[in-house]
């Protein structure tokens, strides 16, 4: 029906019933509005009218939430003096034996099954999430979708007055992600994540036994250990999250790794696609977890919360059998691991996809039998002819902050050689994290940062680490530590390219390497001894820092840079560069 005043007057659909869908957090909103459009495509004669619930502590977004979808919003008031035919939720929590209703209440599950502990809002204690208060189930009016027969024997065992008042459905969301399998490419690429790098999906629940809760630093953590060009970063958190604590907050403790590239995906949209892109998943007890899991995607918990997680439900089963990110030890090995296991085809994901059988019944019908359930509680009969049901994949994933350049990075390099010649591998890391690992330590695992131009002691093979900086680096402390310096943009000629180094290493004293790109191709090297160096790569590698690194590396290890071709590495991509020494003055 329309909002407002004698709305009979205002209409153009006929409008046979009305549905009134109860938006009191943004996570319960979303799971509702997931399934709405599907359920009631092309089918005038249904009125959705939403009402914002405002008594949760988490309702921060709701009303944002529901206007950026266009829905008409009821204010909480008005809502006594409705009469509509049907109510729809997925909040538990709503205040819904009120204004003497009738109209039977469908209660959507917000994740997968009942298997979490949470504080319960109207008392000092805690509840089973996903049951219905007392007095709905007392008035009859209370029907509870859940997604596996053993589900509904749960909730009987816990709350007799559920018993017969579960309807066996499925779960949409499931669908939904089996649904967009065959797209991952396309989500990676939405993503800016290429066949070269893997994504690690860091998925964190709410409260202090989640995995932000425990390990607030993990994301910075990872991605001051993963080579940025073999790896990318995406988190996913509980929209109660930023409901309890803001999204400034929330980019205040994330921001070192904002800055080095995390992609933060937004709670209300685009987890579906960012899972179905991953490589790997490290979560906790929350269902994206679960989801996860069920899917057969390689998984590590970071963190599980076992006085939450219900026992003898397949959410404990699974914090039994999944293996552990052990936090308080180097983390890429553990990553590593995780992956050459899940490419050997490791059996152990093997019991974990199985849990979801025990949870998730009747994969891909999930919609429809939602669909019949709801026509059903609203003594209307579909249309003829019905509008065929989608079969909807997740909407491509667009991270929630605008993604910075990355301008200063530390460089592991390793040289080496092999019957071609010398052989340059490149790893970067964004200085912005360097803080959160204790391999910006000079000394840490042998790897020297020291700026002298000796060679290795073997004289064979070297590791060496540098800090490389943009011309465009915001935070002045970087630039004037670096040991290489990068024009971001490409000079228009080999002259300008000298002018600007030339500049550069004047200014900064302690700079050994001034790089900028030519934009007829190549790179321009200048050494801090007067010397420079023309490097052109074979292939499309035309990353001036990429380029300097290796110069640098030879440099270290005393390798010669006249009319010399090396290979170069960084991350998936291997080439050949030609070095050209131009000339050296004293």
């Amino acid at each position: 029906m329309p909002v407002g005043p004698d709305p009979d007057r205002w209409r153009t659909f006929p409008g046979e019933r009305t549905v009134v869908i109860v938006a009191r957090t943004v996570t319960s909103t979303v799971r509702v509005l997931d399934v709405l459009g599907p359920i009631f495509r092309d089918d005038p004669r249904v009125d959705l009218v939403f009402a914002f619930d405002p008594t949760s502590a988490f309702n921060d977004g709701v009303h944002d939430l529901a206007r950026s979808v266009g829905a008409r919003i009821l204010p909480w008031h008005q809502f006594p003096h409705l009469a509509p035919d049907l109510i729809i939720t997925a909040s538990e929590n709503a205040d819904l034996v009120v204004g003497g209703h009738t109209a039977p209440v469908l209660v959507l599950p917000h994740g997968v099954g009942f298997h979490k502990v949470v504080p319960d809002s109207r008392s000092d204690q805690d509840r089973l999430a996903g049951v219905v208060p007392d007095a709905l189930l007392r008035s009859g009016r209370a029907r509870i979708a859940v997604s596996h027969p053993d589900q509904a024997a749960q909730l009987a065992a816990a709350h007799p007055a559920t018993a017969g008042r579960t309807l066996l459905i499925g779960d949409p969301c499931h669908d939904l992600l089996v649904n967009g399998q065959e797209l991952r490419d396309t989500y990676r690429e939405a993503l800016g994540v290429g066949d070269d790098r893997r994504l690690i999906m860091l998925s964190s629940t709410w409260r202090d036994q989640s995995l932000l809760g425990r390990e607030p630093s993990l994301p910075a953590r990872l991605l001051a250990e993963l080579p940025l060009d073999e790896y990318a970063v995406a988190l996913v958190t509980h929209p109660n999250i930023v409901a309890a604590h803001g999204t400034y907050q929330l980019r205040t403790v994330l921001s070192s790794a904002l800055g080095a590239g995390l992609l933060r995906i937004p709670p209300t949209d685009g987890w579906q696609a960012t899972l179905l892109a991953s490589d790997l998943l490290i979560g906790d007890h929350g269902s994206v977890t679960f989801y996860g899991a069920a899917l057969g995607k390689p998984l590590l918990l970071g963190a599980f919360g076992g006085d939450e997680a219900v026992s003898d439900t397949p959410m404990a089963e699974l914090g039994r059998l999944a293996p552990r990110l052990i936090t308080d030890v180097p983390l890429r090995p553990q990553i590593e691991q995780a992956l050459a296991d899940a490419a050997r085809g490791s059996e152990g994901t093997r019991p974990l996809a199985a849990l979801g059988d025990r949870a998730l019944v009747a994969p891909g019908r999930a919609l429809q039998r939602l669909r019949a359930v709801v026509y059903d509680l609203l003594r209307l009969a579909l249309s003829e002819p019905s509008s065929p049901l989608p079969r909807p994949a997740p909407d491509d994933p667009v991270p929630a902050d605008h993604q910075p350049d990355i301008t200063a990075v530390f460089v592991t390099t390793r040289v080496g050689d092999t019957p071609a010649g010398p052989q340059v591998t490149v790893r970067r890391t964004p200085a912005s994290v360097a803080h959160f690992t204790a391999a910006d330590d000079a000394t840490t695992d042998g790897i020297t940062t020291d700026i002298d131009y000796g060679g290795d002691p073997t004289g064979t093979e070297g590791t060496f680490r540098h800090l490389s900086c943009s011309d465009r680096e915001r935070d002045r402390r970087l630039p004037e530590s670096a040991s290489v310096l990068i024009r971001e943009t490409p000079a228009a000629t080999v002259t300008a390219a000298d002018r600007w180094a030339t500049a550069t290493l004047s200014r900064y004293p302690g700079c050994r390497i001034a790089a900028a790109e030519i934009e007829s191709g190549g790179c321009r090297i200048r050494l801090h001894d007067g010397r420079a160096v023309d490097v052109s790569a074979t292939g499309s590698m035309r990353d001036a820092a990429v380029l300097a690194a290796a110069v640098y590396a030879l440099l270290r290890s005393g390798r010669p840079l006249t009319n010399t071709i090396i290979g170069i590495r960084a991350g998936a991509r291997t080439e050949d560069a030609d070095l050209s020494l131009v000339h050296r003055t004293a």
